[in-house]
């Protein structure tokens, strides 16, 4: 008898992000993380981790067009620090302003291990495709901050985070 297949849980959830400045490592044309290890090297995210005083773990990240450079790619890595940081930004790096975001939190299920986190990034995509945030209240604001991807872990599954802004009329409960 085949296995059947685990039902996949994810757990949604919206939080406040502050203002906060971004340092980052931008790429050429990269879309997606393989792309930009390519063209920036393996380095990056050692180097990100090294930073100190930083909000949040350091991710990768999809900019919106207000925060891309022409011939620059949409696929970053950077790591989130408070408006009043003063320290160093290490050499090929820089640091930007973000402005207050909501975000969309998904967080995925727990996977075996790291070979298992490529499927468990695109079993969340897959959701994404289809999730309509309005039912929440919600509408997507792409331009409102970058979409966030946290390292996977298996312990914690995938995590991704996405901009959103509430919608104007209210959202009748279907309670």
């Amino acid at each position: 008898m085949p296995k059947k297949s685990q039902p996949q849980t994810y757990f949604i959830r919206i939080v406040d992000r502050p203002a906060r400045k971004l340092i980052l490592k931008r790429g050429v044309k990269a879309y997606h993380y393989f792309e930009y290890l390519q063209e920036v090297g393996t380095s990056v995210n050692g180097e990100l981790k090294k930073i100190k005083g930083n909000l949040y773990e350091p991710c990768g990240m999809w900019l919106p067009k207000g925060l891309r450079k022409p011939g620059t790619s949409e696929f970053v890595m950077g790591v989130e620090m408070p408006t009043d940081y003063k320290g160093k930004v290490p050499a090929g790096f820089e640091i930007i302003d973000l402005k207050p975001c909501k975000m969309m939190v998904f967080q995925g299920p727990p996977f075996a291990d790291f070979p298992e986190s490529a499927k468990a990034i695109m079993r969340l995509w897959a959701m994404l495709e289809t999730f309509n945030p309005e039912p929440y209240g919600f509408a997507w604001a792409d331009d409102d901050g970058p979409r966030l991807q946290l390292e996977p872990n298996p312990k914690r599954g995938h995590i991704e985070l996405l901009p959103v802004r509430p919608l104007k009329k209210k959202v009748k409960s279907t309670y």
